[in-house]
């Protein structure tokens, strides 16, 4: 039968278009199964995180079944930060013989970016939206929230006109003695520094978004492709961390009262993995979620490594055995000593895309 590339908007098509994540790599025994909770109310616009945001979902389908997907959104808050035309894309699936559907779908998506003024198209980055494709370590769990793509997509992406924009690593931590005792100085160090690290669960609710949004957004401000986000955003992300049980391991860091760093961690979630019979997770895919900020008058004093250390040493006081300091841009190495200088090492390689179109 013919291939037909479809966009899907009513929330009957939108479910199906999400469900397509679980039927991707049906020979892994370890998943996160499709987060409709969160892809859902953006695609429908309720999210706040679509404000602003012109979006198409796009699915390829033969013999009545999905081949492959995508989601295409326009940013102008993104053009006008980095003057750059760019379009977005998300959401990426494909099953192993949808090459060509691939080819098909990324053209449409790109032309539907095209015609509203895009130059380009990037695929495998726009926080917290989408994450980049991994590039190696494919059959081990995640941290939740990282892509668990097959590698057969790097040939598919790259086959239809993209290149390899920029790499990230993420990097892993094996709990010891030794480091326990390195986040325990740390932690004393930056409180002697005179900071004040304040878990999340321990400030107002009416405060915890309106001092934690504008310092995370301006610590990240030259990072890599990021753009801030809303303050109505940050407080849903804020409400689905709190539903992981992240208050008592997401801070804020102040000294003389002002607000000088933010780090969110989310715990380990293993039990909402989706795992066949008689897989069991070792505890080194038992890892939590970490984003941290620090803001740029407060760099090189020690307070990232104190925040960081606060929180890893809850997850320890819980029975983590293994901790995530999660994905960092290749070229961020203040970043990636901050992992180091943690005991942290790369676990894995992940790679976002772009397709210019004027070639």
């Amino acid at each position: 039968m013919a291939l037909k590339i479809e966009s899907p908007d009513s929330e009957s098509g939108l479910t199906e278009f999400i469900a397509f994540q679980d039927s991707i790599r049906p020979e892994l025994t370890a998943r996160w199964p499709a987060p409709f909770e969160m892809q859902l109310p953006l695609m429908t616009g309720a999210s706040a995180l679509a404000a602003g945001k012109t979006m198409k979902a796009f699915a390829a389908r033969e013999a009545g079944e999905i081949q492959a997907r995508v989601l295409a959104f326009v940013d102008p808050a993104y053009a006008r930060r980095w003057n750059d035309k760019l379009g977005h894309l998300a959401f990426f699936e494909a099953r192993p013989a949808a090459h060509r559907a691939t080819r098909e779908l990324m053209d449409a998506a790109c032309q539907w970016l095209r015609d509203r003024g895009c130059e380009a198209a990037r695929a495998g980055f726009f926080l917290p939206i989408e994450m980049p494709f991994v590039i190696d370590e494919y059959d081990a769990l995640p941290p939740n929230l990282l892509r668990q793509n097959p590698g057969y997509y790097h040939a598919f992406i790259k086959d239809a006109g993209f290149e390899c924009e920029k790499g990230l690593v993420d990097y892993k931590i094996r709990v010891t003695p030794e480091l326990v005792a390195r986040y325990e100085s740390a932690l004393e160090a930056a409180r002697r520094g005179g900071f004040e690290i304040v878990p999340l669960k321990d400030i107002a609710p009416s405060r915890r978004v309106s001092e934690f949004a504008p310092a995370f957004n301006e610590a990240f401000y030259n990072h890599w492709g990021f753009i801030a986000a809303s303050i109505e955003a940050y407080a849903e992300m804020l409400v689905y961390f709190e539903m992981l049980g992240a208050l008592e391991t997401s801070v804020i860091a102040y000294r003389n009262g002002e607000v000088v760093g933010t780090l969110v961690v989310a715990p380990e979630e293993t039990a909402h993995a989706v795992l066949k019979p008689g897989r069991t997770l070792d505890d080194s895919e038992k890892l939590n979620f970490l984003g941290i900020g620090v803001r740029e008058p407060a760099r090189g004093r020690g307070v990232n490594l104190g925040m960081a250390s606060y929180a890893y040493l809850k997850l320890i006081e819980r029975g983590a055995k293994y901790l995530s300091y999660t994905l960092v841009v290749d070229d961020n190495w203040p970043s990636r000593r901050t992992a180091e200088k943690l005991g942290a090492k790369v676990c894995a390689n992940y790679a976002a895309y772009r397709r210019n179109f004027r070639r």
